[in-house]
């Protein structure tokens, strides 16, 4: 069976109007994950295009992508909660590569590095 090929340029919808493909293809999220931070080894509850995770040191986890990125300048933003601390933020984002994500979660008030349950992530760029 040969498998065809969809080419277009917009899409559109009967009552929404039409949207140029780029937007689709720029804005989308090319990696994200759904992690439990806090278990004795971090696992992924959900994730695309995550094949693995790291854990570096308390608060530190590096998803590993399963399809890279063209370059390290991909944009990652993340949220996470730790159990008995307020809401906590991903401060630290950097030290990213083209095959993996860098995730650090740090309690708000002291900017301690602490273990995150649910820790998410998303990168948006270019795939290699």
């Amino acid at each position: 069976m040969a498998l065809g090929k969809i080419k277009a340029d917009t899409l559109e919808h009967s009552t929404a109007g039409s949207l140029d493909t780029q937007y689709v293809v720029n804005g989308s999220a090319k990696a994200w994950a759904n992690m439990d931070g806090d278990a004795s080894t971090p696992v992924f509850r959900d994730s695309l295009n995550c094949s693995s995770l790291t854990d570096t040191s308390t608060g530190t986890i590096n998803p590993q992508f399963v399809s890279t990125m063209a370059n390290s300048d991909f944009v990652s933003v993340g949220c996470a909660h730790a159990s008995g601390v307020a809401w906590c933020a991903s401060v630290y984002v950097g030290g990213k590569t083209t095959n993996q994500m860098h995730f650090q979660t740090r309690d708000a008030d002291s900017a301690s590095a602490v273990d995150a349950d649910p820790a998410d992530i998303a990168s948006f760029g270019d795939l290699a």
